[in-house]
């Protein structure tokens, strides 16, 4: 389990909508503080005005990481690596998870609601969040993803 306090933006669209309360609870259980970008409700609306602001608070360093929601996650994902300084991965079961932290340093990770059920959404953010960054000649390859 991560050891320190985080701040952890989340942003959703409608689709993503019913993993939002959940992922909340879970992360304020941990310990963590949480910056809520929106949606409010399950009501149609356009995922970039929710998810660009979430991977904004990690590039301006209002947020340590971001979790974005949608129906598939792909669109959310592509919207946070629009955003300088975010390396956003697409997570869809644990292995995913512990790669895009230990081999990217991902700080996003965007989850879809659709083929996501949400005990698995929940298990997907505890292992992105317990997973070390391996560095070694990966720091190499983020380095080269930042520049």
């Amino acid at each position: 389990m991560s050891q320190k306090p985080l701040t952890i933006s989340i942003g959703t669209d409608h689709a993503g909508f019913p993993l939002k309360a959940p992922i909340i609870r879970l992360l304020k259980e941990r310990g963590h503080q949480v910056l809520d970008c929106g949606c409010e409700t399950d009501e149609p609306c356009d995922y970039p005005d929710f998810i660009r602001p979430a991977a904004e608070a990690v590039a301006s360093g209002a947020a340590d990481y971001a979790i974005v929601l949608g129906g598939s996650g792909n669109g959310e994902a592509i919207v946070a690596n629009k955003v300088r300084g975010v390396r956003c991965g697409l997570c869809w079961d644990l292995w995913s998870a512990e790669m895009t932290k230990q081999h990217n340093n991902a700080n996003c990770i965007a989850i879809g609601a659709r083929p996501v059920p949400e005990e698995l959404a929940l298990e997907i953010v505890k292992t992105w969040l317990d997973t070390e960054f391996e560095g070694g000649r990966h720091a190499r390859r983020v380095e080269k993803i930042e520049s």
